[in-house]
């Protein structure tokens, strides 16, 4: 039995029933419990990302824009534009419709965890801002959990060293910078390395300062694209929407009796990809939200949320949209190289190869200084609150980021997905545990802000 076929049964236990239900059913259960509050205060989180708290007692190292942009750094990256390819294409169109459906549910969850990460934080020995699951574990649940809150310290670690945060963005920069410009992966690996080197011995304010330029431009950039392969092909929009949606419950009938395509493999990979892409249960983006300058835990849930509708209902419905319409999912291309030709067919032109390729590159690129943080906040917490051993974690990342272009695209996905679920579990639980916290804070700050007492 090969590597990968073990690694595959591995990934496909731990996304398998439990993990969907339990991510699925903590999203349904905070979008009753708080009301619908992704749609109902989705504008005025939009409003509060731009608008600076006004109010004495902040705390924090980064503004909340700051704070979401390093989060959207770690986020927004090759699972917009592989990852979103590499589920349509072994799921069958389908898999975008549960991407949205866990998109959708996964911002209830992303305002709980945002939430509680300002509700329970605390400075490292350094005077850093320390918070995330592996705080709102401990501090929240008790001492008695610590054992919990390390272990998702320790899978976040993971996650960051051979999960999101390197093998698959820098692999997918190096390989697409050689598909289309031609230059040797080698070349682009060390130039890579050398860049990260620069700006993460920069601590959280560096990335946060390249990432709030970075982001937003990208972000906006690779919509606007998008958004022309969808008026030049206007006419087949309606049908590709269509084809979505029936595909995510009755593929076989959708695609014309396709062989390989059922509606659990459009779940499995529609909801792994997506929380690949959105980290909505994840816990990761919890650890940004820590550091942002605010005294309101509500406020900067609000703010946190829009990650995921950014990130997942934008982005990646952006490169969804173009793949399906174009019906290129529909072969033997896969990952980079798929929507690659998606872009190219839609626009009718070379350019969308540089359109991906650019995009991939920056998203991927930001998508490793997020998570290089992300890790090093985890490490830290493992070495109770201790940094002297970050040197030896950086060394580590970039190592590994050195490494990354030379695996296999295959291996690297599964061994993503593996840790990101085994990351998942603690904080969802911990979420489950802390529900009353979060539901009595959220009407406390409504009720508040009716009366006033807060702008």
């Amino acid at each position: 039995m090969s590597i990968d076929t073990i690694l595959s049964q591995i990934s496909s236990f731990i996304w398998g029933a439990p993990l969907l239900i339990l991510l699925s059913g903590v999203g349904i259960y905070f979008t009753l419990a708080l009301k619908g509050i992704q749609i109902s205060q989705l504008l005025r989180a939009f409003v509060y990302m731009f608008k600076p708290e006004k109010s004495e007692g902040q705390t924090g190292d980064i503004s909340a824009f700051a704070s979401l942009s390093t989060a959207l750094a770690a986020t927004i990256g090759t699972g917009n534009i592989v990852g979103v390819a590499t589920a349509i294409h072994s799921g069958g169109p389908g898999a975008l419709f549960w991407m949205w459906l866990i998109a959708l549910l996964g911002m209830a969850t992303k305002y709980s965890e945002g939430l509680l990460a300002i509700k329970f934080r605390g400075r490292d020995k350094d005077g850093f801002i320390a918070g995330g699951p592996m705080y709102y574990i401990e501090m929240g649940m008790g001492k008695n959990w610590r054992w919990l809150a390390k272990a998702f310290a320790f899978f976040g670690v993971l996650v960051a060293l051979v999960g999101i945060g390197t093998f698959p963005q820098v692999n997918g920069i190096t390989h697409s910078l050689e598909a289309t410009f031609d230059i040797p992966i080698v070349f682009s690996s060390i130039v890579l390395t050398i860049i990260v080197i620069a700006i993460i011995f920069g601590g959280v304010k560096r990335i946060s300062k390249i990432a709030s330029v970075i982001v937003p431009f990208m972000a906006v950039s690779y919509v606007i694209a998008s958004v022309c392969v969808l008026i030049l092909n206007a006419e087949k929009l309606p049908d590709a929407i269509l084809l979505i949606v029936h595909a995510a419950f009755d593929p076989q009938a959708a695609l014309g009796g396709a062989v390989g395509f059922t509606v659990m493999q459009a779940i499995q990979l529609g909801v792994a990809r997506g929380i690949f892409s959105n980290e909505s249960g994840l816990g990761s983006a919890p650890i940004a939200a820590a550091a942002a300058q605010t005294k309101e835990p509500v406020r900067q849930g609000l703010i946190s949320m829009t990650g995921t509708f950014l990130d997942t209902i934008i982005v990646c419905t952006m490169t969804g949209l173009v793949i399906v319409l174009t019906g290129t999912w529909n072969g033997q291309t896969q990952g980079a190289e798929l929507t690659t030709q998606a872009f190219t067919q839609g626009l009718d032109s070379s350019f969308g190869a540089i359109v991906v390729t650019v995009g991939l590159v920056f998203f991927a690129f930001t998508t490793v200084l997020g998570w290089c943080y992300y890790g090093e906040r985890c490490f830290v917490y493992l070495t109770n609150g201790r940094t002297k051993g970050i040197k030896f974690y950086r060394i580590l990342f970039v190592a590994l980021i050195a490494a990354a272009p030379f695996l296999e695209l295959k291996t690297i996905w599964t061994i993503a997905d593996i840790v990101n679920g085994l990351m998942a579990f603690p904080n969802l639980i911990a979420l489950i545990a802390l529900r009353k916290v979060i539901i009595e804070e959220t009407k406390s700050y409504f009720f508040r802000l009716k009366k006033g007492e807060i702008m």
